[in-house]
């Protein structure tokens, strides 16, 4: 059973019935754990038109929390001052969405691939809108 928490652009897809609305059926047959953090619910709640939050409250209720404590905000600093010192530019709200899925020994599911560059990160790439 492995973890994979879920970001924004992968929860946006599945509340619009994309792609990976099946990929997260999917992984409940096969036993893999959905997990999502406080800074994707952010994320997508803020978009939202009133008509759609009963279906993303009843997405989010079928998901488990991961944790955003000292220690995620630790790595999540550290990441965006090591690739700042490379001339990287990376947006606290990523870091912090990774940090959660590595403290949850997790993989990382998303659209964006390459908002992601840190080494000790697993990601899974679900195209956005596919």
């Amino acid at each position: 059973m492995a973890r994979v928490l879920l970001d924004s652009t992968v929860l946006i897809d599945a509340l619009r019935g994309r792609t990976a609305a099946d990929r997260l059926r999917q992984m409940r047959r096969t036993g893999d754990e959905p997990w999502v953090c406080a800074v994707s619910i952010d994320e997508i709640w803020r978009g939202l038109r009133t008509e759609e939050e009963p279906r993303a409250a009843r997405l989010l209720r079928g998901l488990r929390l991961a944790p955003l404590g000292a220690s995620e905000g630790i790595r999540a600093g550290g990441w965006r001052r090591e690739h700042a010192l490379k001339g990287l530019t990376l947006h606290q709200a990523d870091c912090l969405i990774a940090a959660a899925a590595v403290g949850i020994d997790g993989r990382l599911a998303t659209g964006n691939p390459d908002d992601f560059p840190m080494d000790d990160l697993v990601v899974e790439h679900w195209p956005a809108g596919a």
